[in-house]
């Protein structure tokens, strides 16, 4: 194995994928969302980076060619995960994020299959816009959390009709929960949408996928 820098940001990345749910574990919320937040912006910041550095330093190694895919469907899933378990919008995530981790799992099975041949499936330029929309929207998603549990801290406590006067721009203010609920409802919409359209370039990118491998799926 070589220790380049590409290949040391690589396994980084693949590290941190396990640590999006451990945050949840020893923080509390929104806490956990912040720390979360930064975590996953770090490792998709280092997707771009050890790629880049890789293609100019000429460091491209077989290490790297198959860990930068890995830690890629980590990061995802193990997002996607923590985001549906914690969010109040997971009623609305499941689909998405299901046929997101649907296609991961179905593609790497893929090729597994095909073995030598399965640089038959190298990386197309919608399959890199798919995971940069992915990563866009779990970002906005975890930011999505933030802005919702501050909004619960805020309110904690508050009589209903106090908090029913400030949401409705007829009270005082003080704790900022307009501009808290603002940001919850214009995260939630946007990481939404990003999701669903992620969720879309997922299935053209796995259906190109199993174009390309059908003739190596024929017996005989």
């Amino acid at each position: 194995m070589t220790w380049t820098l590409p290949n040391i940001l690589t396994v980084l990345r693949l590290l941190a994928a396990p640590g999006l749910a451990v945050m949840f574990l020893y923080f509390h919320r929104p806490w956990a969302d912040w720390f979360a937040l930064m975590l996953f912006v770090g490792a998709a910041v280092t997707d771009w980076f050890d790629g880049h550095l890789a293609r100019s330093w000429k460091q491209e190694t077989r290490l790297g060619t198959m860990l930068d895919p890995i830690a890629d469907k980590a990061m995802v899933i193990i997002a996607l995960m923590v985001i549906v378990g914690y969010s109040s919008m997971s009623a609305w995530l499941v689909l998405p994020a299901t046929v997101i981790v649907f296609r991961e799992v179905f593609v790497s099975g893929l090729r597994e299959f095909l073995g030598n041949v399965a640089g038959t499936l190298k990386v197309t330029r919608l399959a890199k816009w798919k995971t940069t929309v992915q990563m866009i929207a779990i970002a906005v998603l975890f930011a999505q959390g933030i802005f919702e549990h501050f909004l619960a801290l805020a309110a904690e406590g508050m009589p209903p009709a106090e908090l029913d006067a400030i949401l409705s721009g007829t009270g005082a203010d003080p704790e900022g929960l307009r501009w808290k609920l603002a940001g919850m409802e214009w995260c939630g919409h946007v990481g939404l949408a990003l999701l669903w359209l992620a969720a879309v370039l997922t299935l053209l990118t796995g259906w190109d996928y199993l174009r390309k491998a059908l003739p190596h799926l024929k017996e005989g």
